[in-house]
């Protein structure tokens, strides 16, 4: 399987995925209440159309799961399979905010090997095969993440999904040292730690499989890691596809 070849074949299926949300947002977003109390809407279903027809196009005989799609999600045994969030920070899509990300991570081995990742509002595409090679398009511009220097800091800065710590991520926090957080949302913190903007995250169990694995293949493949709160791999197609809790470091601290 050539990683390489396959990412490089989606770059412009997800900038067009992107330009598709962000036009669908101008016109007027159609949007409703999922069964689980979350929010969806047309540019979610629509990008999810289009992202994954061009991966069943390169990937014919690889399986997808969906946030957004029911296929595969009760197959408890799979192992090689494609996880995608088509709109990852539904709410900020929703609202004309600017951290929602278009996500898909290949799974070979129940292991994140390469990720996609496109933040249009921010004008910021992420991707990812195998280490050493995880990548910013940026303003005509592709950064090798993997050889950026990055400034180092004896206050680390980490990302938090909420305002309000909880005890078990502050005791991290302390044995870390980390002096400061920001809250972001969406899997763009992934991409902010592996480009050493910020120092990494920690979260309790939250969120699903979807959520992570694009992200988790870029960090990992910029030099960073991904680990529970006991220092364990994280591994995919587990039954509820449920994520364990979580800890990011960029490179400079791992």
């Amino acid at each position: 399987m050539n990683l390489k070849k396959i990412v490089e074949s989606l770059i412009e299926n997800f900038l067009e995925a992107g330009d598709l949300a962000l036009q669908l947002r101008d016109e007027g977003l159609i949007k409703e209440i999922k069964s689980d109390n979350t929010p969806v809407s047309n540019g979610d279903l629509e990008v999810n159309k289009l992202i994954s027809n061009k991966i069943s196009e390169v990937t014919p005989d690889l399986p997808i799961i969906s946030e957004e799609a029911s296929d595969n999600k009760d197959n408890l045994n799979l192992k090689d399979f494609w996880l995608i969030d088509p709109i990852d920070g539904t709410y900020d899509y929703i609202n004309n905010l600017e951290e929602f990300t278009i996500n898909a991570g290949l799974i070979i081995n129940n292991k994140p090997v390469a990720g996609l990742i496109n933040a249009p509002a921010k004008k910021r595409m992420f991707y990812s095969y195998e280490k050493d090679n995880a990548f910013e398009f940026t303003q005509g511009k592709t950064i090798n993440l993997s050889n950026k220097p990055f400034k180092k800091s004896e206050n680390l800065k980490f990302i938090s999904y909420s305002t309000k710590i909880k005890p078990e991520i502050q005791k991290i926090y302390e044995e870390l040292g980390v002096r400061e957080n920001i809250r972001m949302k969406s899997s763009l913190k992934f991409c902010v730690v592996a480009a050493g903007e910020y120092d990494g995250y920690v979260a309790e169990p939250r969120a699903y499989e979807w959520d992570i694995a694009a992200g988790h293949a870029i960090l990992e493949h910029s030099g960073g890691s991904v680990t529970d709160f006991k220092g364990n791999e994280i591994l995919y197609g587990k039954k509820d596809l449920k994520n364990p809790s979580l800890i990011l470091k960029n490179k400079n601290i791992i």
